[in-house]
């Protein structure tokens, strides 16, 4: 019972084809009518990244060598999960076409989605890797470890798919969890390695780089990008430890819920 919802998409046939279809669209979709286009995607980390160098950076003095390398690698991957937890809470709702009318199953509409954010993230990615490579001053460039950073990002995404299919699961019977959301991101955002030194994160905040599962990820992919060093693998596998169970977690939700979708929404 537990795992069913896995077992009938694993029997369907095309999946992988209709999921990046589903994708497609809907990045597309994001920027339709836009005249800027695909720029958008770039331009919320930089803006953040301006605002923020000049607050924490020339105003609080961090003294953070690459400080936009530094900063913009961790907010890449933090509005990645903002976008792909808080952007995805009432998509059962949304997206209640697709499973009622066809044979779509509901895993593929939250990985359509967050496919669609990683076309997205791949364009961030994509600048920020010009940019400490050519542009940023000073930087000892990438290195081989740079490629560890694949399975960083793929824990990143897996704890958000889990989140995300947790957050609009509860949706259905708690519409306030959007608000609480919105102020958990709020906190969980200065309680992440973003705009300090790790030293000082660890010496004033101990423990949260445990506790709050994505200070992990950008820690370590601060490791393998900027400073050419292994990942702390210890964060590394807790890490994954911690993304496994948010997801069977939220495949049980999902088995459990699921059927009071039609009938709730």
């Amino acid at each position: 019972m537990t795992l069913r919802v896995v077992k009938d998409w694993i029997r369907q046939s095309n999946k992988l084809e209709r999921i990046w279809l589903l994708a497609k669209i809907e990045f597309k979709l994001r920027y339709y009518e836009n005249k800027l286009g695909l720029l958008w995607a770039l331009i919320k980390p930089i803006s953040d990244m301006f605002i923020f160098y000049i607050a924490f950076e020339l105003i609080l003095k961090q003294g953070i060598p690459n400080f936009v390398s530094f900063l913009f690698i961790a907010l890449i991957q933090w509005n990645f999960f903002v976008e792909s937890t808080a952007g995805t809470v009432q998509i059962l709702q949304s997206k209640k076409y697709l499973y009622e009318y066809t044979n779509m199953n509901k895993i593929e509409i939250y990985l359509s989605t967050i496919l669609a954010n990683c076309i997205g993230f791949f364009f961030n990615l994509l600048f920020f890797l010009i940019f400490y490579q050519f542009i940023d001053k000073d930087t000892p460039g990438l290195t081989w470890n740079a490629l560890l950073f694949i399975p960083i990002f793929l824990n990143l995404l897996v704890f958000a798919l889990g989140f995300s299919i947790i957050l609009s699961s509860v949706y259905i019977v708690a519409k306030d969890i959007a608000q609480i959301w919105t102020v958990v991101i709020g906190v969980g955002f200065w309680i992440s390695p973003i705009l300090f030194k790790l030293e000082t994160f660890r010496e004033t905040l101990p423990g949260v780089d445990y506790i709050n599962p994505i200070s992990g990820i950008i820690i370590n992919a601060r490791n393998v990008l900027l400073y050419q060093k292994l990942p702390e693998w210890d964060l590394f596998l807790f890490d994954w430890i911690y993304a496994a169970f948010v997801l069977l977690t939220a495949i049980i939700l999902l088995n459990r819920l699921g059927r009071k979708a039609a009938e709730k929404l």
